[in-house]
């Protein structure tokens, strides 16, 4: 087992109708009871979670900021902490899903940031977020296990760019996860959100066999649970078992504990987060692209845990080596199964260069091995990126 450390200082608030208790956990980290509420389009005001949350915060200054877009907008959150500042807040609650929550992690260490905010997010020398506005969430979309963890990824249209960003001043106080919240969710959200769990643990477990059996046992059990209600609750969302079940797993799928004395991987997101940045192609579908196929460019790094997980999770049977291929094969077969689309054509047209491109941009970052070994280069990346095509 290797060594690690880990904290999480979140309290998570599970289960419905316990929006009650919003004013006593604010107040907490509130001394001026002035806070911004922050969220995305306009779904939180149609279903009336909106009104619920401003009369449980009936004993506070609201300031509402809305308009967080699917993949955060640099742009976007620069005017939210602008207005934040202008009205003297000192915490916030984001309502929504992973890029609310993630837009409003970003804001809170910006809010008192002097100078150009996205020098933190580009990693330049001397810059970083020293302090942070304290921030609760709401969360409506079980996917990214940002209300559980202190990662936030923003994207600048402008660049085309995506970085990400985290560290301990990045944990919510606190994260409501109310199930019957996704009962109104769109089929594609919640198709998006089931992958983005999936691969978030298959980061963390198709890498090479350590000795942390309780972990990989963690890890199966998630990816189980995904695939028994994953058609089930898109159908059904409303369906409280499957619908809680989805979000304590997407919690679970990335609050820090799947990581504990185990290898990890993130070359999928890494190449994934440049389909978004260059197409706006949703976050889980750049990893339901990538993944299948850096698993078949990394065949004989990963080939010893890419069989395990089809013994334990697909139930195949047959050699290592073909129960390994298989693997991959069951793993692109439900996503598609989802409605989920896995080669970039199928997004679009204008694929000539991508593969050229992105490799140029992982070598002007000096990013030249990635992956649980280092394996991956900028040169294995331009190959996954054609495959995908």
């Amino acid at each position: 087992m290797l060594n690690f450390e880990v904290i999480n200082p979140t309290r998570i608030v599970f289960g419905k109708e316990q929006l009650n208790r919003l004013p006593e956990l604010v107040g907490e980290f509130s001394p001026s009871k002035k806070i911004m509420l922050a969220y995305g389009g306009g779904s939180i005001e149609k279903t009336g979670l909106l009104t619920n949350l401003l009369n449980a915060l009936a004993g506070f200054e609201v300031v509402l900021f809305g308009g967080i877009e699917a993949n955060p907008q640099y742009a976007t959150l620069m005017k939210g902490v602008a207005l934040a500042q202008e009205k003297q807040i000192d915490f916030m609650l984001a309502v929504g899903g992973g890029s609310v929550i993630d837009g409003v992690k970003f804001m809170t260490g910006a809010f008192y940031y002097e100078g150009e905010a996205w020098d933190v997010l580009d990693r330049k020398p001397g810059c970083d977020f020293l302090k942070a506005v304290p921030f609760g969430t709401v969360l409506t979309l079980p996917a990214t296990g940002s209300e559980a963890n202190s990662g936030a990824v923003i994207s600048r249209a402008e660049t085309k760019e995506k970085r990400a960003m985290g560290g301990p001043l990045f944990f919510p106080k606190f994260s409501f996860c109310d199930p019957s919240l996704i009962a109104t969710l769109p089929k594609r959200q919640l198709a998006n959100g089931i992958t983005d769990a999936f691969m978030h643990t298959l980061e963390q477990y198709i890498t090479y066999p350590t000795d942390n059996l309780l972990q990989e046992r963690q890890a199966e059990g998630i990816l189980l649970t995904l695939i028994e209600i994953a058609e089930k609750v898109i159908e059904n969302p409303a369906d409280y078992r499957l619908a809680s079940n989805l979000m304590w797993s997407a919690t679970h799928a990335l609050n820090g504990n799947l990581r504990c004395g185990v290898p990890t991987d993130w070359g999928t997101h890494m190449i994934g987060h440049e389909l978004t940045a260059i197409y706006g192609i949703d976050h889980a579908r750049t990893l339901a692209i990538i993944a299948p196929r850096l698993y078949e460019n990394q065949f004989e790094t990963k080939k010893e845990k890419l069989a395990q997980y089809g013994k334990r999770v697909w139930n195949l049977t047959g050699s290592d080596e073909e129960i390994a291929h298989e693997a991959i094969r069951q793993t692109e077969a439900f996503f598609n199964r989802l409605g989920i689309e896995t080669k970039i054509h199928n997004y679009s047209t204008d694929t000539d260069s991508i593969a050229t491109e992105i490799k140029k941009r992982f070598e002007d970052r000096s990013w030249l091995t990635m992956g649980e070994r280092g394996a991956i280069t900028p040169t294995h990346v331009a190959q996954i990126v054609t495959a995908a095509i």
